[in-house]
């Protein structure tokens, strides 16, 4: 069987925890090497980045191999907005920063990749 493509797509924050569990699940029916798996977080779900409880778990999956990607235009709002500003440059390096959120989720699913919305 070839290997799974998916990308879940993360843009609210209390989806989190649906999106983290959905992907351990995923992990544990097809194994770390069975699925290519990225989460892209857009919106105002990119707050999560500066959430240490949610962030253990986030770098736990990163160490199995899932790619997390947050969108450069909603930190930018995100710091806009006062309430929270995290600066790309202080995110841990196991996040990565795509331009533009929703450009990536339309390349991602022009190379074959499943879309999931938790």
């Amino acid at each position: 069987m070839s290997k799974l493509r998916v990308i879940f797509h993360v843009n609210e924050t209390p989806k989190w925890d649906v999106a983290l569990a959905n992907i351990t699940n995923l992990l544990r029916d097809v194994g770390d090497s069975g699925a290519e798996v990225l989460v892209l977080s857009n919106g105002p779900s990119v707050e999560v980045f500066g959430n240490s409880e949610k962030m253990k778990k986030i770098e736990e999956l990163a160490g199995r191999g899932v790619k997390f990607l947050a969108c450069r235009n909603s930190l930018k709002n995100l710091c806009a907005s006062g309430t929270l500003c995290l600066k790309e440059e202080n995110l841990p390096e196991f996040i990565g920063v795509v331009p533009a959120g929703i450009t990536e989720l339309i390349r991602r699913q022009a190379e074959g990749f499943a879309y999931i919305k938790p």
